[in-house]
C-alpha cells in the first residue's frame, strides 16, 4: 500500500471522526441548554446543515473529478 492510499484512508477517518464529534456536541448542547425535542431538531438542523454541506461538496468535487 502506497503513503498516498493510507493518507487518504486516514483523512477519510478522521473526517469521519470530527464529524461525529460535532454531532456528539450539539448533542450535548441541546441536553445541557434542556432544549425539549423540537429545539433539539432545530439544533441539529441548523448547526449539521453546515456539516452536511461540507460532506456533499466533497462528493460533488469526488463525482465531478471523475
Amino acid at each position: 500500500m502506497r503513503l498516498a492510499e493510507v493518507e487518504m484512508i486516514m483523512l477519510n477517518v478522521g473526517l469521519a471522526g470530527f464529524g461525529a464529534f460535532i454531532f456528539f456536541i450539539i448533542y450535548d448542547l441541546a441536553k445541557q441548554s434542556k432544549a425539549g425535542k423540537f429545539g433539539t431538531f432545530i439544533l441539529f438542523l441548523a448547526l449539521g446543515l453546515g456539516l452536511g454541506v461540507f460532506l456533499v461538496k466533497s462528493l460533488v468535487v469526488y463525482f465531478l473529478d471523475i
